[in-house]
């Protein structure tokens, strides 16, 4: 699978942190950018681009907002030989909160959106574009999006100056028929950009599906150290890295990091295969309620949980 085309992102600190609202300490931070290095990943997505006015810092850590002065005590000021990246959110960052690209350590700039605020969201990236930043637009549940509506958003993006387009399971729901439709929707609608997945792992299929959108000529591939990341986390990073035939990748540094920094943090946070997420995945939805489930002192009522979100003759 040796394609000099592909970039590998992880996500750990940025997805991994809507478990814990960033709470991420610095050793846990700088020992993940160390590890990406050392083994060749191509771009780290050190957390979200957020106003200080849209959220408190009493109540999530510093990877929400991305600071430079927090990024500078992470990196030092010796060169970077990984591309670092920040996710924005629509209505979260005020356009002036946005650093020009001469003035920040993040190269690229990831806006996330869901169908019905791409216009917004052009607008934004293209705004990222005109302070020097790489983009990508990252298209959430796609899952739940009727063709219509997906297909006038991807139109809009067609028109767009944003060269990466990306198809996120937001949910965990996709099959590998489904990575296989959208993969071949979004190219065709699309030519001239470059495609990139986000899984999900509800269903234990974000690996298989991430490999599915490679064969599928999709070539931005998001991935997460031992797969954290909200709910049922995403596409393992050491996984994907061990399937990759690219010489310039190392595995061990990431064991190393996963040994280090993210086993501890499983004992305190809850990714991964659990029912509660595997229900929401199978049913298409929100993992809001399962996370929710998790967080409460009834995580292991499982059946409870199944009944609360269908009825048993649903997934029967």
């Amino acid at each position: 699978m040796f394609r000099p085309e592909i970039k590998v992102i992880d996500c750990s600190v940025r997805d991994g942190g809507l478990m814990n609202k960033w709470q991420f300490d610095d050793n846990f931070v700088r020992k993940t950018y160390t590890a990406l290095t050392e083994a060749g990943v191509d771009y780290m997505e050190i957390g979200y681009l957020s106003s200080e006015s849209a959220f408190s810092r009493d109540e999530v850590g510093p990877w929400k907002f991305c600071a430079e002065a927090d990024i500078r005590r992470i990196i030092g000021n010796s060169e970077k030989k990984i591309k670092l990246s920040a996710m924005a959110d629509i209505g979260r960052i005020d356009y002036d909160d946005i650093p020009l690209k001469s003035e920040s350590s993040l190269d690229m700039i990831r806006v996330a959106c869901y169908a019905h605020q791409v216009d917004a969201a052009i607008e934004l990236a293209h705004h990222c574009m005109d302070k020097g930043y790489e983009t990508t637009i990252n298209l959430m549940a796609v899952s739940t999006v009727v063709q219509r509506e997906l297909d006038e958003a991807l139109d809009d993006l067609s028109k767009s100056r944003v060269p990466i387009v990306y198809v996120v399971d937001s949910f965990g729901a996709f099959y590998s028929e489904d990575i296989d439709l959208l993969a071949k929707k979004y190219m065709d609608r699309l030519p001239g950009k470059t495609i990139g997945i986000h899984c999900h792992n509800n269903q234990q299929l974000a690996f298989a599906n991430t490999i599915t959108a490679i064969i599928d000529g999709i070539n931005y591939l998001d991935a997460s150290l031992y797969g954290i990341g909200r709910g049922a986390g995403n596409c393992p990073l050491e996984l994907l890295i061990s399937f990759l035939k690219n010489p310039k990748f190392r595995v061990r540094p990431l064991i190393e990091a996963i040994e280090t920094v993210i086993l501890p943090w499983q004992e305190k946070i809850d990714w991964g295969y659990y029912i509660p997420y595997m229900v929401a995945g199978a049913l298409n939805q929100h993992p809001r309620a399962a996370m929710a489930h998790m967080e409460s002192g009834r995580k292991n009522f499982i059946t409870e949980f199944f009944d609360q979100a269908t009825s048993a003759a649903e997934l029967d």
